[in-house]
């Protein structure tokens, strides 16, 4: 009897151990913990494990350190992290409407992109992949994109004959082929010994990446071009989230939308703050694009908006540019 005592209390024991447990939850990322991203991450982190303290545990993986951009959607759905923020550009194979985000010169600025993604058109976007098992959270920018190169990029000719690193998007190879640039779709982590080693000739970055990731060391011009958005969605595995408890699944949503808007404003803090330490190291020259010169930009650039507009929507193309004012 004894030892039918004994050997409850420890079964009891080990039962409430593993209750106790929290449910570890993982974060992974390729940027650095400075950036907008990185920082709105561990925003995340904080507020998760104080709004859910002792049930959930935050693991937050900057840099490619757990998945590379290559892998993390594959990673996610196959349930080896729970939340992981892909450029919108990653998504063609999920959805062609995200390619909207992608078409040059199509925001005047990032206020213009925040309307439309709060928006019924731009929210509706966050369930777009909900039957791949994609669900979206929110998006979170990093900022407008600047073009960059060894040479000065004042006019479209200008670009003619040089190789871009892109991510994989169709529209973004669309984008640089119609100046006559050569596209050349490579991982964010190759891209420094990329642009270092000449395997490509340029990029086009936020300057929050511009910055932390030292591109401006490597690169001799870097234009005010203000061309795109790079702007991210936070995502989770569709089954696994709606499987979460209801409190669990409202805390992290919580908190999500919290670090979200952390996460935004130091963006939009920021971008003017990476561009101005770019101009303190004084290793790469930073170009004025005046209105003439992105008025023959846009027109150069134009029409991929035309190209792919079956494949997004006229509506929404349309609807993005009634956020412009």
């Amino acid at each position: 009897m004894k030892l039918k005592l004994i050997l409850a209390s420890t079964l009891l024991a080990f039962g409430a151990a593993v209750h106790a447990a929290p449910m570890v939850i993982k974060y992974s990322h390729v940027v650095a913990d400075m950036t907008p991203k990185g920082q709105a991450a561990l925003k995340f982190k904080e507020l998760v494990e104080a709004k859910l303290a002792g049930k959930v545990e935050v693991q937050v993986f900057p840099n490619s350190q757990l998945f590379g951009d290559g892998k993390e959607l594959e990673a996610l759905l196959l349930g080896d992290v729970q939340f992981i923020a892909p450029s919108l550009a990653k998504f063609g194979k999920y959805t062609k409407q995200l390619q909207v985000f992608d078409l040059p010169f199509l925001f005047d600025d990032i206020a213009a992109v925040d309307r439309f993604q709060a928006s019924a058109a731009g929210q509706k976007l966050l369930s777009s992949m909900e039957k791949k098992g994609i669900t979206g959270l929110g998006y979170l920018h990093n900022g407008m994109k600047q073009l960059s190169a060894n040479k000065p990029l004042n006019v479209p000719a200008d670009a003619a004959g040089l190789k871009f690193r892109i991510q994989p998007s169709d529209v973004l190879e669309a984008q640089f082929k119609s100046v006559g640039g050569n596209p050349q779709k490579l991982a964010f982590a190759e891209v420094y010994q990329a642009l270092q080693t000449g395997v490509v000739d340029g990029t086009e970055n936020p300057w929050s990446n511009i910055y932390s990731k030292k591109f401006f060391e490597v690169q001799k011009y870097i234009m005010d071009s203000n061309h795109g958005v790079l702007d991210y969605m936070v995502i989770t595995n569709t089954g696994w989230w709606t499987g979460l408890p209801a409190d669990v699944r409202a805390g992290l949503k919580e908190a999500m939308n919290e670090s979200i808007a952390y996460g935004n404003k130091v963006a939009f803090i920021e971008a003017a703050n990476y561009r101005d330490k770019v101009l303190a190291a004084k290793k790469a020259e930073v170009l004025p694009m005046s209105k003439a010169d992105t008025a023959k930009w846009r027109a150069a650039m134009k029409p991929v908006w035309k190209r792919f507009e079956d494949e997004i929507g006229k509506d929404l193309i349309k609807a993005a540019q009634g956020a412009n004012m």
